[in-house]
C-alpha cells in the first residue's frame, strides 16, 4: 500500500477505533451516579457503595493478561468484537439485577462489563497510538482519549437523571418504595439503551474490520499468557508505568465516584443529590477540555514536562480541598478534572516507549494498573466514613504527588523505541 492510499485508510481506521474510546468512557462514567444511587437504594455505607467501583475496576487486574493473550493470538480486531459481545452480555445481567433489586447481581454485571472494556483497552490504546506517525503517538492517543472524555461528560448527567430522582442518602433517611422503584427503573432503562448501543457498535466494527486490519500495524506476537506475564514483569518501566496508572486511575475514580456525595454534603454545597450528580459532568468535562488543549500543547511542549506540571497542580488542588474546604472547595474539586486530562495517554505512551517488553505485554501490564480504580476508592470511602469527604481528598493528593515523581523520572530516561516498537537509537 503506497502512502497516498495508506493515509485515508489509516484515518478511517483511527476514526473507527476512536468510537470505542467514546463508548467505554460513557459506560465507565455511569459508575459515579450509580455509586450514589445504590447507597440510597440498598442503604449502604460509603465504603459498601464503593464496592460498585471495586467490582468494575478489579476486572482490569483479573482480565488484562488473559485479554493480552487473546489479542496476541487473534490480533486486535477479532478481540475487539469479542469484547463488545461480552459487554452486551453484561448489560443483560444489569437488566436482571435492576428487575430483581439484587446488589450482588449489580456487582457481577459491572465486573463482566469491565472485563469487556479491559479487552478493548488492551487492544485499542496501543492501536490508536500506532496508527500514524510514531512521533505523534502522544498527540494521537490524547486525541482519542478526548472522545473518551466526551463520553464521560454525558454519562454522569444521564445517569443522575435516571438513577437519582428523589434519592437521598442522609443518615436515618429511608427511601420510599416509589423512589426506590423509580431509581431501579432508571438503571434498567440506562443499561437497556447501552445494550442497544453496543449491538450497533458490534455491527459497525464488523463492517469496519477490514479497514482497521489493513491500516493497523501487527500488534500481537502469538505469545501465551505465561510468556506475556514473564516479559512484563522483567521490564522495569512496564512495572513503573503500571504503578503510575494505578495511582492515576485510583485518584480520578475516587474523586469522581464521591463527587456527588461531596457536593451534596452540608459542608460543601448542600444541594440535592440528583443535581449534585448532574454537576459531576463538569468534573469529566474538564478532562474533555484539558485533552483538547493538551493535544495542542503536546505538539509544542515535551510530554514529560507537561505531565509534571499537571500532576503537581492536581495535587495542590486536592490539598486546597483538604485544608480549606467549604463552598470554594467544590469548585476546586470539579476543576481537578481539567488536569487529569492528559495523564492516562501520556503515562501510557511514555511507558510504551521505555519498556523492554513487547507492546501487548506492556499494554496488559498498564491495563492491569487500572485496578487502582478498585482499591483507591475503597480507601477513600473508608476515610470519608471515618472523617469527612473533605479529609478523604488527602489520598488522591498523595497519588498525584507520586505521579509527579514518575513524570520527572521519565524525563530523565531516554526512550528505547517509538510507538511502533522500532529502536529509537
Amino acid at each position: 500500500m503506497n502512502d497516498q492510499t495508506r493515509k485515508p485508510t489509516v484515518l478511517a481506521a483511527f476514526i473507527a477505533v476512536t468510537t470505542l474510546f467514546f463508548a467505554w468512557g460513557f459506560i465507565t462514567s455511569l459508575i459515579d451516579p450509580l455509586v450514589a444511587a445504590v447507597k440510597g437504594i440498598f442503604t449502604l455505607t460509603d465504603q459498601q457503595a464503593m464496592l460498585s467501583a471495586f467490582a468494575f475496576f478489579i476486572a482490569y487486574g483479573v482480565i488484562s493478561f488473559p485479554a493480552a493473550a487473546v489479542i496476541a493470538k487473534w490480533r486486535a480486531v477479532p478481540s475487539i468484537l469479542v469484547a463488545l459481545i461480552m459487554m452486551v452480555i453484561a448489560c443483560l445481567i444489569m437488566l436482571g439485577a435492576a428487575n430483581i433489586a439484587n446488589y450482588n447481581l449489580v456487582l457481577l454485571g459491572l465486573f463482566v462489563l469491565a472485563s469487556g472494556i479491559t479487552m478493548l483497552q488492551v487492544a485499542a490504546n496501543p492501536l490508536a497510538a500506532a496508527l500514524g506517525d510514531p512521533e505523534k503517538s502522544h498527540f494521537r492517543l490524547t486525541l482519542a482519549q478526548t472522545f473518551n472524555s466526551f463520553g464521560t461528560i454525558i454519562g454522569p448527567f444521564l445517569g443522575s437523571v435516571l438513577f437519582l430522582k428523589g434519592v437521598e442518602v442522609e443518615e436515618g433517611v429511608e427511601l420510599t418504595d416509589e423512589v426506590r422503584n423509580a431509581a431501579l427503573l432508571g438503571i434498567d432503562t440506562a443499561y437497556f439503551w447501552i445494550c442497544g448501543l453496543l449491538i450497533a457498535l458490534v455491527v459497525f466494527f464488523f463492517f469496519a474490520r477490514k479497514t482497521v486490519s489493513s491500516a493497523a500495524p501487527v500488534i500481537g506476537s502469538g505469545k501465551n499468557i505465561g510468556e506475556l506475564i514473564s516479559e512484563a514483569f522483567s521490564s522495569k518501566w512496564a512495572l513503573i508505568g503500571a504503578g503510575a496508572i494505578f495511582l492515576y486511575v485510583g485518584a480520578e475514580v475516587a474523586i469522581g465516584a464521591q463527587m456527588a456525595l461531596f457536593l451534596n454534603s452540608d459542608n460543601t454545597w448542600g444541594m440535592n443529590l440528583q443535581d449534585a450528580g448532574k454537576i459531576v459532568s463538569y468534573y469529566w468535562g474538564g478532562a474533555f477540555v484539558g485533552r483538547l488543549l493538551g493535544s495542542a500543547l503536546l505538539y509544542k511542549v515535551k510530554a514529560t514536562k507537561l505531565l509534571v506540571l499537571f500532576t503537581a497542580i492536581a495535587s495542590a488542588m486536592c490539598m486546597y480541598v483538604f485544608f480549606i474546604g467549604g463552598v470554594t472547595a467544590g469548585y476546586v474539586a470539579l476543576a481537578i478534572g481539567l488536569f487529569n486530562s492528559i495523564m492516562f495517554p501520556v503515562i501510557f505512551t511514555l511507558t510504551l516507549e521505555r519498556s523492554t517488553a513487547s507492546e501487548e505485554a506492556t499494554s496488559a501490564m498498564l491495563c492491569t494498573g487500572i485496578i487502582g480504580g478498585a482499591f483507591v476508592p475503597l480507601l477513600v470511602g473508608a476515610v470519608s466514613d471515618a472523617s469527612s469527604y473533605t479529609v478523604a481528598f488527602v489520598i488522591p493528593a498523595v497519588c498525584y504527588a507520586l505521579l509527579c515523581a514518575f513524570a520527572a523520572s521519565a524525563g530523565r530516561t531516554a526512550p528505547l523505541r517509538d510507538a511502533e516498537g522500532k529502536s529509537a537509537h
